[in-house]
């Protein structure tokens, strides 16, 4: 399994000081079948929690996936900023998940090594 923050998310994520440990968490836990909202063309909604906080007051992030090997972090926002995406956003969300989901391995690290891709480390997390 392979997860990724596109470059903006990541910047996003940072300046939230959202670490990589609560993405691999949302990870594992929609391996498990915790989903907070499936929003069609391979593009979910899951609740993060805030340092703290906890997912009630914490974030909402938007990721593509298509639950196998590859799952990329896309945006974010805090709960309290906003309560969804909007109908334009989705689209355009839509069809940068149907990109990188299309995406082969060498195109990956293509991304990755021009930093429009960073890697997260989530160790062996699989289905158990």
């Amino acid at each position: 399994m392979r997860v990724f923050k596109t470059r903006v998310f990541n910047r996003w994520a940072r300046r939230e000081s959202l670490a990589d440990e609560e993405l691999c968490k949302a990870v594992a836990e929609m391996q498990k079948g915790l989903v907070d909202a499936q929003l069609g063309g391979g593009v979910y909604k899951k609740r993060v929690a805030r340092a703290g906080e906890g997912k009630r007051g914490g974030y909402r992030v938007i990721l593509a996936t298509n639950f196998r090997e590859r799952w990329f972090f896309m945006f974010g926002f805090a709960k309290n900023e906003r309560d969804n995406v909007d109908e334009e956003e989705l689209k355009m969300l839509k069809q940068l998940a149907a990109a990188l989901l299309g995406m082969k391995d060498l195109g990956i690290e293509e991304a990755r090594k021009r930093g429009e891709l960073v890697e997260i480390d989530c160790g062996k997390q699989e289905i158990a």
